[in-house]
């Protein structure tokens, strides 16, 4: 299974446009080779690198999505009305959505992460710690894309 994007390549840095320095919408993303026997997909995106890069301290959360169909194979650029019956959940911001890129100081990784899932969850609003519990036992196949952020003004 894969998750790519076409403004950034794996490890390359995240266009501005995508960041709070530009319009803060969510890039555009492509799914494909999902499994056999998958219901739903789940898409968290994460920064493992907060506050500082040289001293992390905790993994601050940009975007938590679930249920969404198995035949999902694209996400357009600041996505605005998602597939039928996908769930949102709680970003560190304490609302759903999208929230960009935005790292305090140095150069931050960004982590995509595309799940394929045996099951439909039976979530409300759920945060990042909460659809990974449960997710468990229920992942077929997992993908990583990994994009980079350093502002460009403080």
């Amino acid at each position: 299974m894969q998750i790519q994007s076409s403004a950034f390549a794996q490890h390359a840095e995240i266009p501005s446009k995508y960041t709070c320095e530009g319009d803060n919408v969510s890039p555009p993303l492509a799914f494909s080779g999902v499994p056999q026997g998958t219901r739903t997909l789940a898409l968290i995106v994460d920064d493992p690198d907060a506050p500082d890069p040289a001293a992390p301290r905790m993994t601050y959360v940009h975007w938590v999505l679930f249920n969404l169909s198995a035949a999902t194979t694209t996400l357009a650029e600041g996505v605005k009305e998602l597939p039928i019956g996908t769930g949102e959940g709680v970003n560190d911001w304490k609302r759903t959505g999208y929230g960009g890129p935005c790292p305090p100081i140095g150069r931050h990784r960004y982590f995509h992460k595309l799940y394929a899932l045996d099951i439909e969850l039976e979530l409300s609003r759920p945060t990042k710690a909460e659809l990974e519990a449960a997710m468990e036992g229920h992942v077929l196949a997992k993908a990583e894309l990994v994009g980079t952020y350093q502002k460009k003004k403080n």
